[in-house]
């Protein structure tokens, strides 16, 4: 007898629909036998836990007995976590695209008994409206084609595999690279200079851009771009993007203004803005990056912690069945919190008034005030803001997803690691070794080999490419923190193990899935940019890395090899990798820079505040270096503290002058 199996899973967001009258399968052999054995097709639901969209369509569909009753006399029907397996969402999201749609969650698609795709789309209502159809006519019509247009059906999976293929063993390589410096001029041009963000809404923090625009601005000496970042960075962290209560970023602003946010917070997010923002304020000093830098890391050490010290996945947008309820303020609630002089006050900074802002009601932001007030304000502020925090604790809050997933860990930690450094917070510190340890231990599946998600005691999933690429990112950043051996070691292994299961032999570059991943239809290979980083950029960073660390001239010919194998697309679409370009502006001159001894010193001091983005950074009170490096054997001299800058294989003589450091820190990082 047929039943719902999520009850068996872990995954929250597959846990949110065990009570669906829905047939529901996980993802794995089990479901894809019986999909043969049937002949039926499959239904493949896929979406995330803190995804509002997909919140609507289990109301309106899957919890309605008579759509669920044609879903399972028609199909096998398969749930997907996106989080858990973005493997398996990258190659139906991708076969979506090829089929001329936008794409989004929830993503509902159609594969054959053989789980290849043959048609699809996201969001359907229960009624026909939004000019979508009715989900059960959408239902009865492919069950029709499926059985009646069999030869139809073939070929629409055909063309959609092979297409799938065909970008994965693309070997196109362009004779002559991208203007990246004319490449951040036009993007540069593209960002709305009022309110920051590419122009029109909705408006993303697109990290992959904004991390070149910054690096361009830097290499290039590239004014306008910026300021691009500059602007946009402090329209996010004054706009209601941003909690101004609790800390964090939301995904996305609905409008132009940063005002309105998709008020779900994902980990991936914050972690790429801490990034971000700590290289934009080493460069200005900016006040208020320092201060939003830490406040999220707060609200990740206070909401954030899952099991084992990982950083879970994502808190959601809904609370009570409402969008952003548990966010959003009236005028008479703040005055009941704070009194009516108070609230006053804090009305005309944060933009509380009678109509509001959102539905009735104020999402908080400091848009109209953007520049900090007077310290003495500012502490006053922060008395009243912890007075609402209090009173918003008592709310029903939105759901936690607290599944730990290796790659958005991987993301965090490094982020963590370099603020640790650069704000001299050694809590921060240990805040991200204690992460790494959750992901090296709870993950692991023996021989150096992760898992990429463990919750409530079970760790599953095969790891993809970014789980080893963005946590070989996180050991070399915890390197640099701390000079331990271990974590450089544990770098080199992953990327041993990314070679050995995730390389293309034949074309370089890295395959998403590994060569044991038994339940692809297709292992897809890319560097596009997306709202993460791809593996391939961020692993190319690695490579050079571990190449200038070492001496290795093996992680060289893989960084030369990755970057050619992906030339010709990024040729043709270079502001679609971003992140690939910025890596690349490293290729063949690592930067690296230490300060030993005394890492109070001026010389460390200058260190932290100046912005040398993509450079392997020390700052040690004493260490040694590995045998490879230019920095190995370097020393403080006489006693004091004594910095050196290296460009590729050459050091520069030792400095001890902060003045001068400063100077020859200028030179190489342009």
């Amino acid at each position: 007898m047929s039943e719902n199996r999520l009850k068996y899973e872990t995954s929250p967001y597959l846990l949110q629909h065990q009570d669906n009258p829905v047939h529901w399968w996980a993802w794995g052999p089990e479901a894809l036998a019986e999909a043969k054995r049937t002949g039926k097709p499959i239904l493949l639901s896929v979406g995330y836990a803190a995804c509002h969209w997909c919140h609507v369509m289990a109301h309106e569909s899957f919890e309605d007995a008579g759509t669920a009753q044609v879903m399972n006399d028609l199909f096998i029907n398969i749930k997907v976590d996106r989080e858990e397996r973005p493997d398996i969402d990258a190659i139906y999201m991708g076969a979506l695209h090829r089929l001329g749609e936008q794409g989004g969650w929830p993503l509902t698609m159609f594969l054959d008994s053989e789980a290849k795709p043959f048609w699809g789309g996201t969001y359907f209502p229960r009624e026909s409206r939004y000019g979508r159809p009715a989900f059960t006519t959408v239902l009865l019509r492919i069950a029709e084609a499926y059985q009646n247009q069999r030869e139809d059906v073939r070929k629409n999976t055909e063309a959609l595999i092979d297409s799938l293929k065909e970008e994965a063993s693309a070997n196109d390589r362009a004779t002559q690279r991208p203007d990246v410096r004319d490449l951040v001029t036009r993007i540069a041009r593209a960002v709305d200079q009022e309110h920051g963000g590419l122009s029109g809404a909705p408006k993303f923090p697109q990290w992959n851009i904004f991390w070149l625009l910054w690096r361009g601005a830097i290499r290039f000496g590239d004014e306008r771009a910026k300021e691009a970042v500059v602007t946009t960075l402090r329209n996010i962290c004054q706009g209601g993007i941003y909690d101004h209560l609790g800390g964090g970023f939301a995904r996305y602003s609905v409008d132009e203004y940063w005002l309105v946010p998709h008020f779900e917070k994902m980990l991936y997010d914050n972690a790429l803005l801490i990034d971000l923002m700590t290289e934009v304020w080493r460069e200005t000093q900016e006040p208020l990056f320092k201060i939003r830098i830490a406040e999220t890391i707060a609200w990740l050490k206070r909401e954030m912690i899952g099991e084992a010290g990982g950083f879970a996945a994502s808190l959601d947008a809904d609370s009570e069945g409402e969008e952003g309820k548990f966010y959003v303020w009236n005028g008479e609630e703040i005055a009941d919190v704070l009194g009516s002089e108070d609230a006053a006050f804090f009305a005309r900074i944060y933009g509380v008034t009678p109509a509001g802002n959102f539905e009735g009601h104020t999402i908080l932001n400091r848009l109209d005030t953007q520049t900090l007030l007077s310290d003495e304000e500012e502490a006053r502020l922060a008395e009243m803001r912890t007075k609402l925090l209090e009173r918003r604790s008592s709310r029903v809050r939105p759901g936690w997803d607290d599944k730990i997933l290796a790659d958005w860990n991987g993301l965090m930690i490094a982020a963590v690691s370099r603020a640790a450094v650069v704000f001299d917070e050694r809590e921060w510190l240990a805040l991200a070794e204690q992460a790494f340890t959750c992901v090296t231990t709870k993950l692991s599946a023996g021989d150096d080999r992760i898992y990429h998600s463990y919750r409530a005691g079970l760790a599953k999933a095969p790891a993809t490419a970014s789980d080893y690429a963005n946590m070989t990112w996180a050991a070399l950043r915890l390197y640099q923190a701390t000079l331990s051996d271990r974590y450089l070691a544990q770098a080199q292994r992953w990327a041993d193990v990314l070679d050995r299961h995730y390389r293309d032999n034949a074309s370089g570059g890295y395959f998403t899935a590994a060569d044991d991943t038994g339940d692809v239809v297709v292992r897809l290979k890319s560097a596009h940019d997306d709202a993460t980083p791809s593996a391939n950029a961020i692993h190319l960073s690695n490579l050079i890395a571990l190449a200038a660390l070492t001496g290795d001239t093996r992680y060289d010919d893989r960084a030369g090899e990755l970057a050619q194998a992906f030339s010709g697309v990024a040729a043709r679409g270079p502001t679609g990798h971003c992140g690939l370009l910025a890596a690349e502006l490293n290729l063949g001159r690592p930067v690296q820079v230490a300060v030993i001894g005394n890492s109070g010193s001026d010389l460390g001091a200058s260190l932290r505040t100046t912005s040398a983005p993509g450079a392997i950074e020390f700052v040690t009170d004493a260490g040694s270096f590995p045998a490879g490096s230019p920095l190995a054997g370097k020393t403080a001299i006489g006693g004091k503290s004594t910095a050196y800058v290296c460009v590729g294989p050459v050091c520069g003589l030792p400095i001890q002058d902060s003045a001068t450091f400063k100077k020859e820190l200028l030179i190489a990082r342009s």
